[in-house]
């Protein structure tokens, strides 16, 4: 019960932090088509894995129940989870070193890898590129989220392995108070046909 309660609320967490994720790079990767650029990777890996890492929480949540009884293979999903999103923060880390309140001289190299967000936008006068300061917080929120995710991911995969260890139990505990009430029926019908056969000797 315990475990099943604490499994819920780090699932909530997830949807509650991946939503805004996915929310916030969709908003990248928008930028980046309407201006005939590649999405890097750094912004790519982790909008898909925060896309399907949402869906997938959200499906075990609508599907508890469910999803309880197949715990050791949510336990993998999850895990599988936590190590995409281990690669997608390691691909975007570049972010975390840089200053936000002067985004463009803490961190020159990225700041012209940000295509029409960065230094190519703003001298081509691309919309995109007006608030650079806020498309520094926006990837350093995704960053942090990513992080956290990896963590709630974690905390996910093992309480789902225990919830298994647990149904497991109950299903042998079942089936050995099955088996005992069945040995125990059969052997009280074995004692009543014998007292039925039994003979009496003749007065």
């Amino acid at each position: 019960m315990l475990a099943g309660l604490a499994f819920a609320f780090w699932r909530w967490l997830q949807i509650v932090t991946l939503i805004p994720t996915l929310g916030m790079l969709a908003y990248f990767v928008r930028g980046f088509t309407s201006s005939n650029y590649l999405t890097p990777n750094y912004i790519l890996v982790l909008f898909i894995t925060s896309v399907l890492a949402a869906f997938w929480a959200i499906c075990t949540v609508v599907a508890y129940h469910r999803a309880r009884h197949s715990a050791i293979f949510v336990s993998f999903i999850d895990f599988c989870f936590m190590a995409a999103l281990i690669a997608s923060v390691v691909v975007l880390r570049d972010i975390a070193k840089a200053d936000c309140s002067n985004f463009s001289t803490s961190n020159p190299n990225f700041y012209v890898r940000l295509g029409p967000f960065g230094f190519w936008g703003s001298g081509a006068g691309s919309p995109w590129a007006v608030n650079i300061n806020k498309s520094c917080a926006m990837l350093k929120a995704c960053f942090a989220f990513g992080i956290m995710n990896i963590i709630f991911f974690f905390f996910t995969s093992i309480l789902a392995l225990f919830i298994h260890r647990k149904n497991r139990d109950k299903e042998y505990s079942k089936r050995e108070t099955h088996t005992h009430r069945h040995g125990h029926r059969r052997s009280a019908s074995r004692g009543s046909r014998h007292s039925h056969h039994r003979t009496y000797p003749r007065v």
